[in-house]
C-alpha cells in the first residue's frame, strides 16, 4: 500500500483523490495539507506541511501555484517522491521543481490522464504517417468556467505535432482574424466553452480523400485523480529524477 500525503486535500481534485482511496487496498491518504482545515476528513489536515507527524510514502500535490514552492521544499526536506499536478506555474517555480528532481524523484505532467497521454503518442505516430498530405486541426471543449483558451492540453497536442513536423507549422487560433484560404503550414486550434464539459480534445488529419480523427473525452475528474495515484505508485523506489506520464506510457508502447 502506498501511503499518500495530499497537498490541497480540501480542493475539488483533492477530494476526488481522497474519495478514490477509500476502500482501495493499494492507496491510503494518511495526511493532508490545506489552508482550509474545517473539513471533516478521515485523516489529519495541516495548514503547514512541516507540521505533519505522520509517516507517508509519497506526496501528491493538487493545490494552486502559490502553494507549490512550499510543498516542493517540504518534499526535498522529507526526501519523499513528489507528484506535482498543479498547473499554471511560474518559470521560477518550475526551476525549483527541476532543481528538486536532482535530490528526489519528481513527477510532473500538465495532464494527469493516462488516456490523454496515450493520445499524445497516437498523434505523434499519425503525424509521421499523414503529414504533409493532411491538414491538421485541433478542437477542444471545456466547461464555461474555464478561464484560458486554448487549453493547456490542446497546446501540448500542438507541440507534439510541431515536434514531428520540424516546427514547420504556424498555430492559428480560431479563424476570425484570418481572411484567406488555409495555408499548408497552418495548424488550426479551436476552443469551445459551455456547460459542465470536463474536457474533450479531438485531432483531425484531413486530406482530400479521407479524414482521420483521434479524440479523448474525460467523463469524470476521477481520471485525473487516478493518474495522480498511478504516478505516486510509479515513483516509489525510483531514483531521483524528473518523470512524466510519458514515462509510464512509454512502457506500454514497448
Amino acid at each position: 500500500m502506498v501511503k499518500i500525503f495530499l497537498n490541497g486535500c480540501c480542493g475539488r481534485m483533492g477530494k476526488a483523490i481522497a474519495g478514490m482511496c477509500k476502500g482501495n487496498p493499494d492507496f491510503k491518504v494518511v495526511a493532508g495539507c490545506d489552508v482550509i482545515t474545517s473539513e471533516e476528513l478521515a485523516f489529519p489536515v495541516f495548514q503547514n506541511p512541516t507540521e505533519c507527524d505522520v509517516e507517508f510514502d509519497a506526496i501528491v500535490d493538487f493545490s494552486n501555484a502559490k502553494a507549490v514552492p512550499m510543498i516542493t521544499e517540504f518534499a526535498v526536506a522529507s526526501g519523499k517522491p513528489f507528484v506535482c499536478c498543479t498547473t499554471a506555474l511560474s518559470d521560477e517555480t518550475v526551476a525549483e521543481i527541476l532543481e528538486a528532481s536532482k535530490k528526489i524523484p519528481v513527477f510532473k505532467s500538465a495532464n494527469m490522464s493516462y488516456g490523454m497521454n496515450v493520445l499524445f503518442e497516437l498523434v505523434r505516430q499519425a503525424t509521421k504517417a499523414l503529414f504533409p498530405d493532411s491538414d491538421i486541426e485541433i478542437v477542444e471543449a471545456h466547461h464555461n468556467r474555464k478561464l484560458d483558451a486554448p487549453s493547456g492540453t490542446a497546446l501540448m497536442i500542438a507541440d507534439v505535432i510541431s515536434e514531428e513536423t520540424n516546427n514547420q507549422l504556424r498555430y492559428v487560433y480560431d479563424r476570425h482574424s484570418e481572411s484567406h484560404a488555409r495555408e499548408k503550414n497552418e495548424l488550426g486550434i479551436s476552443s469551445i466553452r459551455g456547460g459542465n464539459i470536463i474536457g474533450e480534445h479531438e485531432v483531425m488529419f484531413i486530406s482530400d480523400e479521407e479524414i482521420v480523427k483521434i479524440s479523448h473525452s474525460a467523463r469524470s475528474r476521477d481520471v485525473f485523480a487516478k493518474g495522480a495515484l498511478t504516478a505516486a505508485a510509479f515513483l516509489v523506489n525510483k531514483a531521483p529524477g524528473y518523470y512524466s506520464m510519458q514515462d509510464i506510457v512509454a512502457e506500454a508502447f514497448k
